[in-house]
């Protein structure tokens, strides 16, 4: 009797199944083909409608929220997205033999969003001052880096007669034996890419592609690696020959090098790219009025495409208390140099406090530091005081007396590059 009653319950059971119920106890499953949940405009899928029961023929019924309504089939092939595709998909499949209309349960629901917007990576560069055959380390951070992206990378060769908004050409960076690039000389995997004995400065550039046919992102912002090297082919001077300035000073910054063209960008404190705001251009030279937003880095670029060493200016309200008075360019070793302490209208001659390193080193009655052979042990950040208040930090680099590049020094103003254009020509 028992083992009667348990034949009945399975043939029941068997029965609901695939003649019983209106609703056959299998699930759907949906699937993305590519496997990404966030596409762009103009980028493929293939929204897909899995049943895992290969002996039963069905048709299939979908439900979205999206303005774009799959067919009565099994795949839904988007050939180019856009954001009315935008929404969530769930599927349920429906016995073509079964004469009582007989239905799946409706699958968990897949969401795909789709923005009309093309991604723009943000590159970032590592570190930002050169130091002596270092490698120089590029990273392109890109929305779901997990999702397929393989990456390009491009040196920014300055263009100074197209007055676009980059005012750069890019080079693909296809033939650099240094580098950890693929075969193919073209995209990496990784989001990171290796440059060995960079010596100058240079602007770098990203892009990241993906698919088949390969849908590309737009191309990342310019971010550079600045060389403080006065021997390289072209170099920025500044005078007066210091880093730091008193608001409405007059600078002039000067290009050198064997080349008729020129502009000078800076690059600010707020991580933007600019032109810098001359007030007056006399042949290769620049002159500014000096006012906080100028604190910045600064380098020159030619017609044929180079780079100049670059310099950093720290601009100070002259309410806000004193400027140090250091050199703008590395100091060799071995030589001698002389730090001191200024007001808007006078240098100050005594009872200056000097710091290196945020470490107090001098506090008589002197009003000039002065180091007769500066050593490596020399580099790093100088700020003096006078009557307790303070001048804002400079860097001081110190390189070998044979070495024509410069020495290592940390990053000293913010390196991401912002959006917008604000890449003004010059």
């Amino acid at each position: 009797m028992g083992h009667s009653l348990l034949c009945m319950m399975g043939f029941f059971l068997l029965g609901t199944a695939v003649y019983g119920n209106a609703e056959v106890p299998i699930k759907p499953t949906v699937i993305l083909q590519p496997p990404w949940t966030q596409i762009y405009r103009g980028e493929r899928s293939t929204v897909r409608c899995e049943i895992h029961d290969e002996d039963i023929e069905w048709d299939y019924e979908w439900e979205t929220n999206s303005h774009r309504k799959p067919p009565n089939q099994n795949e839904y092939r988007i050939i180019s997205a856009s954001s009315s595709y935008s929404g969530n998909y769930s599927c349920r499949g429906r016995m073509k033999s079964s004469q009582h209309n007989k239905t799946t349960e409706w699958s968990d629901s897949v969401r795909l969003a789709v923005s009309d917007n093309k991604p723009r990576p943000v590159l970032t560069v590592s570190p930002s001052w050169l130091s002596p055959g270092a490698s120089v380390t590029l990273n392109c951070e890109v929305e779901h880096p997990s999702a397929g992206w393989s990456f390009y990378w491009y040196k920014a060769v300055p263009e100074l007669k197209t007055y676009n908004y980059r005012s750069y050409n890019f080079d693909l960076l296809s033939d650099n034996p240094y580098s950890n690039r693929l075969p193919d000389g073209n995209t990496t995997a990784q989001d990171s890419y290796i440059i060995h004995e960079q010596t100058s400065t240079a602007g770098y550039v990203c892009r990241a592609g993906r698919g088949d046919p390969e849908y590309h992102t737009d191309y990342s912002e310019p971010n550079f690696v600045w060389s403080e090297d006065v021997h390289s082919a072209a170099s920025l001077t500044v005078s007066p020959d210091r880093v730091q300035h008193f608001t409405s000073d007059s600078v002039s910054l000067t290009c050198e090098g064997n080349f008729t063209e020129w502009r000078v960008r800076k690059f600010s404190e707020d991580g933007r790219l600019y032109s810098s705001n001359c007030r007056t251009l006399t042949g290769s030279t620049c002159n500014i009025n000096t006012s906080k937003s100028d604190t910045a880095v600064y380098w020159c670029e030619s017609g044929s495409g180079e780079f100049s060493s670059a310099v950093n200016i720290t601009v100070q309200d002259y309410h806000s208390g004193p400027i140090l008075v250091s050199p703008v360019h590395p100091v060799t070793e071995g030589a001698s140099v002389s730090l001191s302490c200024s007001l808007k209208r006078k240098k100050i001659l005594s009872n200056v406090f000097f710091y290196h390193n945020d470490k107090l080193i001098q506090n008589d009655t002197r009003g000039e530091l002065n180091i007769s052979a500066v050593s490596k042990s020399d580099e790093g950040f100088y700020k003096c005081q006078f009557l307790g208040e303070e001048s804002p930090h400079s860097w001081m680099s110190v390189k070998g007396e044979q070495d024509q590049r410069v020495s290592s020094s940390p990053q000293r103003i913010s390196v991401g590059i912002a959006g917008g254009d604000d890449l003004d020509p010059f």
